[in-house]
């Protein structure tokens, strides 16, 4: 397994990302809760550039007790990436697809040394 440099920790607000290419591997560095997390640039559905898509809370729909839903609610605390070529959705912490719970975006192995970040490949 081969070790990558990405860069500083501190390049990587709150919420944000980098990406990175590792010898012709992107890789998606994002900043959540505190926690660094690591993810290929790939997504499983049409290999399309899953870490350079826009992250959204989660949307969800209550439902009444009647079965009726009357608007759209956003868990902020579940930050979700959509992937920019068909708009998959996937949760930034676990790596699951929103609507397909056996499609995954594959980790990256992550540490942190003296503030620089590396991912291994």
């Amino acid at each position: 397994m081969q070790e990558y440099c990405v860069g500083p920790a501190e390049a990587i607000a709150e919420g944000g990302r980098l990406v990175v290419d590792c010898d012709g591997i992107e890789v998606g560095v994002f900043r959540l809760k505190g926690a660094l997390v690591a993810w290929h640039n790939v997504c499983p559905h049409r290999q399309g550039p899953v870490c350079q898509g826009r992250i959204y809370a989660r949307v969800i729909e209550p439902v009444a007790a009647d079965g009726t839903t009357r608007l759209l609610a956003y868990a902020e605390d579940e930050p979700h990436l959509v992937c920019p070529w068909h708009g998959y959705e996937f949760d930034l912490e676990t790596g699951r697809c929103q609507g397909r719970a056996a499609m995954r975006l594959r980790p990256a192995r992550l540490r942190e040394d003296g503030g620089v970040v590396y991912v291994s490949l």
